[in-house]
């Protein structure tokens, strides 16, 4: 088992470079374009790079998403696939698997996010790697020996992050169900892949996780392990998009940053400090 993690690993992070460093290539805001959409709206086009079918709005925060994977997430999962490969502890496989799964988060976002382009089989590797790879790391985790208790913060900050995270896009989704419009930014697309995900998986995730914490269910302390990480990945990630995005001229305004880039910057905060209180006591 141990060599299909490994070679599940150097896929994974092969793939990521590749994806990645293409991404960041694409950096070229003198392309655009504008078309109509399905819905009767312009819509302004990247038009550069393997993001040049993607709006560009949206092919901004793809890139900056791009840069936090190149230079964060790819490091971090060379560092943990390599402490994991030299002495494989169950701490060791925890951090692994919590890397593969803010992987994973990536590649499905990718992989149903971004418009149709020539890496779409990567995509769809990317995915399949980090997927089994979160099972085949996670099935060798000793879990009944973790031992980790929940506290009132880790507590208040899973309820908070639950909350948020189904909270922050409400106020996009409300007013075009009652308006019987699309989204305000669904331009190209045909859905919001991030609102599923967070609202679908992650944020009611951090609410059972809590649950489980509070049973002894040991099987919290795994899936805490991954929010955790992933929240810290997120909130850099914030950071990088909306530098993209400030570069590209697209108008930020001050209440978003505050409430929604800001709010996952502090939230990817309390996660890296509650990570490492895990790591010292699991």
């Amino acid at each position: 088992m141990k060599k299909r993690i490994g070679v599940l690993s150097i896929f994974t992070i092969v793939i990521l470079i590749i994806i990645s460093v293409t991404g960041i290539l694409s950096l070229d805001f003198s392309k655009s374009y504008e078309i109509t959409n399905q819905f009767g709206d312009v819509v302004q086009i990247y038009g550069s790079g393997i993001y040049k079918f993607d709006s560009y709005f949206r092919a901004a925060i793809f890139i900056g998403t791009d840069v936090t994977i190149l230079f964060v997430l790819v490091p971090l999962f060379i560092w943990t696939y390599w402490h994991n490969y030299k002495k494989s502890t169950n701490k060791t496989k925890l951090k692994l698997m919590s890397v593969y799964a803010v992987a994973f988060y990536y590649a499905a976002n990718i992989s149903l996010g971004v418009a149709y382009n020539q890496y779409h089989l990567l995509y769809i590797a990317l995915f399949t790697c980090t997927l089994f790879g979160i099972f085949a790391t996670m099935r060798e985790i000793k879990i009944e020996e973790l031992n980790y208790k929940s506290t009132k913060g880790i507590s208040i900050f899973l309820i908070m992050s639950g909350i948020a995270l189904i909270a922050a896009w409400m106020p996009d989704i409300i007013p075009s169900i009652f308006s019987g419009t699309s989204l305000s930014l669904i331009e190209v697309y045909t859905t919001e892949i991030t609102y599923v995900l967070d609202m679908g998986i992650i944020g009611p995730l951090c609410l059972v996780c809590l649950y489980l914490l509070k049973k002894n269910d040991k099987i919290g302390i795994v899936i805490l392990a991954s929010l955790l990480k992933a929240c810290i990945i997120v909130g850099i990630m914030m950071i990088t998009q909306t530098a993209c995005q400030l570069l590209s001229g697209y108008d930020v305004t001050l209440p978003v940053l505050i409430i929604k880039s800001g709010s996952f910057v502090l939230l990817g905060g309390f996660a890296f400090y509650f990570n490492k209180k895990l790591y010292d006591r699991v």
